[in-house]
């Protein structure tokens, strides 16, 4: 078997390896909450919301591919395994059963909060280890703040 040779040293590999790994399992969750919300859903903004979900979905995915390729790119095996994302996941996720749709934008509030604050922190760590896996977590936080503040607003009342 081929092992992909990292382009960095083994000092900033220790940093910016763990950075990617935590990155993908956020963004692999990210999603799954997305989507279970999304089947979720009840309220009369419904529609829209569920809409918006399959949004923030689609970004956590495209995110995810790219931070794993980049982990490869590295020589770092991303693991994107079922039972890795269940036993490091960290962020907040959904409760059981239908959600209402103001629950549902609280929960995605929060949750994006979370992954934004631990992206920031992998931000910092990768600044002088990796500036280019810092530049992707940069790009990353950038979309998920977006879709904060979109949920943010929808639960304002002015």
């Amino acid at each position: 078997m081929t092992v992909v040779k990292s382009t960095l040293s083994e000092k900033a590999l220790g940093v910016t390896a763990p950075a990617l790994q935590d990155t993908l399992v956020d963004l692999l969750g990210l999603s799954l909450v997305g989507k279970q919300a999304h089947w979720n859903i009840v309220g009369p903004r419904f529609r829209s919301i569920h809409l918006q979900l399959d949004e923030v979905v689609a970004t956590a995915r495209a995110h995810s591919d790219t931070v794993a390729e980049r982990a490869a790119a590295l020589g770092v095996s991303p693991d994107g395994r079922p039972e890795t994302i269940a036993a490091t996941f960290a962020l907040p996720g959904t409760k059981d059963g239908w959600l209402r749709d103001t629950e549902v934008v609280e929960l995605m509030v929060l949750t994006l909060e979370a992954a934004i604050g631990r992206l920031r922190e992998r931000i910092t760590a990768t600044e002088e280890a990796d500036p280019v896996t810092q530049d992707l977590l940069i790009s990353i936080t950038a979309d998920l703040e977006k879709e904060r503040w979109m949920f943010a607003a929808e639960n304002q009342s002015h």
